[in-house]
């Protein structure tokens, strides 16, 4: 009868897609094929209108601070039949969406969806290929945002960072409401850093607008610095070449 068609119907799935930096040829197949087998989309405005749209495809667009009831959202469509998926610029795993729609996973409402993750290629991972090889050592990877957590904490990881010698790249510098974290990080990096310690001020990676500077330490204008940008901080053995390109050695000399 009934029961036995549905314990052979699949579970229901969301899957979460990272959709890179923006350029189309920075989405993966995986990512591609997974956008066209859905019928939904979910995700932040911006993301979701970068999903080409098709027939039959319904959009399900939010503002940037309800990631929980946004993976809500998706996993009530995916317990009702519908194939669904949820969207985040770069990859979805790196301070993007996915990580709130396991949140949101663990109402046991949620116990037969199954969550698939598809990764993107990151903003990191694209303005360290435009400046060189700057994360080519080890790295951390840090967000300035202090909505989801205190100052404090950001400050006593970048100080962490900074006297582990850690290249470190910077997520979320600034945004409308938050113009002093890049200031307040410069200060706790020259504690612990030098002032010719090289930085990487990548812009709108991607798009036409794009932009890549390549500074000191010392020298960084925090004013320069919007929410569109990402900073690469070197460790003491990342170097600039003859070229201007910027690569940190593997080795700890």
């Amino acid at each position: 009868g009934d029961e036995a068609a549905g314990a052979a119907r699949p579970s229901a799935e969301v899957v979460v897609v990272g959709l890179g930096p923006g350029p189309a040829e920075w989405l993966s197949a995986e990512a591609e094929q997974a956008l066209a087998e859905v019928g939904h989309v979910v995700g932040y405005g911006p993301y979701v209108a970068r999903v080409r749209q098709r027939t039959g495809l319904v959009r399900h667009a939010s503002g940037n601070t309800v990631e929980v009831d946004r993976a809500r959202e998706a996993l009530e469509l995916a317990l009702s039949g519908e194939r669904v998926a949820v969207v985040s610029g770069g990859d979805a795993g790196i301070f993007g969406m996915a990580s709130a729609v396991f949140e949101a996973a663990e109402d046991p409402r949620y116990a037969r969806v199954n969550v698939r993750v598809v990764p993107g290629i990151s903003a990191v991972q694209a303005v360290a290929a435009r400046a060189g090889a700057p994360v080519g050592a080890d790295f951390a990877v840090l967000s300035l945002s202090d909505r989801l957590k205190p100052w404090s904490v950001v400050a006593e990881r970048l100080a962490a960072v900074a006297r582990a010698d850690l290249v470190v790249a910077l997520y979320n510098p600034r945004s409308r409401s938050r113009t002093e974290q890049v200031a307040r990080a410069r200060e706790v990096f020259l504690a612990h850093k030098a002032p010719e310690t090289v930085v990487v001020v990548g812009r709108d990676v991607g798009r036409a607008e794009e932009s890549l500077t390549v500074t000191t330490l010392e020298a960084l204008d925090p004013a320069t610095i919007d929410m569109k940008c990402l900073l690469i901080v070197g460790a003491s053995a990342t170097r600039v070449n003859a070229s201007g390109r910027v690569w940190s050695p593997r080795y700890v000399a």
